[in-house]
């Protein structure tokens, strides 16, 4: 009798401690996580991508003032020289001549007028042979500056401190007047990108613009610059249109360096700009954002269309008209109508 009691009581007692844990379970929360963030109108166009060479924004075509023989090109491409450094000369017996030669017809023609000058005094020569003896004094003397002018540039002096580009011409070659024989990079000047584009990209590139430039030599740095120069006209071989990137702080005597431009044109147009992590099912221009409900714990499916990325953001150009704000965090686990509560 006593052990039935016990039973009963115990059983009694269980009933009560099952009652009372279905009574105190906590409600299952269904809802979606989700961070929502605001959705950014601003001027933006797509950026500009394309391969660049490093080079001294000021290059000088070095050339002799006249032709001749190349006797010596006394440097290498890369070579770095100072102000006055001689860098190439020709061969100067021709030239020689042609002073020395100079020189002799204008002491002749000095004493040609000395001798007509004594004469008029003398009332033997006329007063024209007297003046035609002056102009050919000066004739002379014009011959024989030109000839001292030609010798003087049959050397090649380094304009200034800088860097040896390219050679164009060996010794015991025959050079024009003018032809250049060496490509000087002015350090002075700064360095530039020179980067050559298509005429849809160069039609949008404007002086002013800004850019950066990246150089895989140089891991880790990334370049500020500004567009210092636009081609009036295309390449006549390539078709492509030159653009010149000045650099602050670029990289020095490293020329010829291979890097990587993005170029931001000056925008024209507002565009609505959302998170790249925002948006879901791209399919070409087509892609699907999320947004709140009007009841603020309900996910809204939004068809939109794509326009071109913008760093860690993405140009939506149809669709966000009425949107001001999408689900980020959380949005690729969301369909029209999840249930969602947004945290911080």
């Amino acid at each position: 009798m006593q052990s039935r009691v016990r039973w009963v009581v115990l059983s009694v007692l269980l009933g009560a401690c099952s009652g009372a844990g279905a009574d105190t379970a906590p409600a299952v929360d269904d809802a979606v996580p989700v961070r929502v963030t605001d959705v950014v109108e601003a001027t933006a166009a797509p950026a500009i991508e394309a391969p660049g060479v490093l080079a001294p924004s000021e290059e000088v075509r070095l050339s002799f003032k006249i032709g001749g023989v190349v006797a010596r090109v006394l440097v290498e491409e890369g070579a770095r020289v100072r102000a006055g450094d001689v860098l190439a000369a020709l061969d100067t017996r021709e030239i020689d001549a042609q002073v020395t030669k100079a020189r002799s017809a204008l002491e002749k023609a000095e004493r040609d007028y000395a001798r007509v000058r004594n004469l008029h005094r003398d009332s033997v020569a006329t007063l024209e042979q007297l003046e035609n003896a002056a102009t050919a004094v000066e004739v002379a003397r014009s011959d024989y500056d030109a000839a001292i002018f030609n010798q003087r540039y049959a050397t090649i002096r380094a304009p200034g401190s800088g860097v040896v580009m390219r050679k164009s011409a060996e010794p015991g070659e025959l050079v024009g007047a003018g032809q250049p024989v060496l490509t000087f990079g002015n350090d002075g000047a700064g360095t530039v990108v020179q980067v050559a584009l298509a005429d849809r990209d160069a039609a949008r590139v404007k002086v002013g613009d800004a850019a950066e430039v990246v150089f895989d030599a140089l891991p880790g740095q990334t370049f500020a610059g500004r567009v210092s120069r636009t081609s009036g006209a295309a390449d006549a071989v390539t078709g492509t249109y030159g653009i010149e990137i000045s650099l602050a702080g670029g990289p020095r005597n490293l020329n010829g360096l291979i890097g990587r431009v993005r170029i931001q044109p000056t925008a024209a147009n507002r565009v609505r700009l959302v998170p790249i992590e925002a948006v879901h099912d791209a399919n070409g221009s087509a892609a699907v954002v999320y947004t709140l409900g009007a009841d603020g714990t309900t996910a809204e499916r939004v068809d939109v269309r794509l326009g071109f990325i913008d760093g860690d953001r993405i140009a939506i150009l149809q669709g966000l008209d009425e949107v001001s704000r999408v689900i980020t965090s959380g949005s690729a686990y969301l369909t029209h109508g999840t249930r969602v509560k947004v945290v911080p």
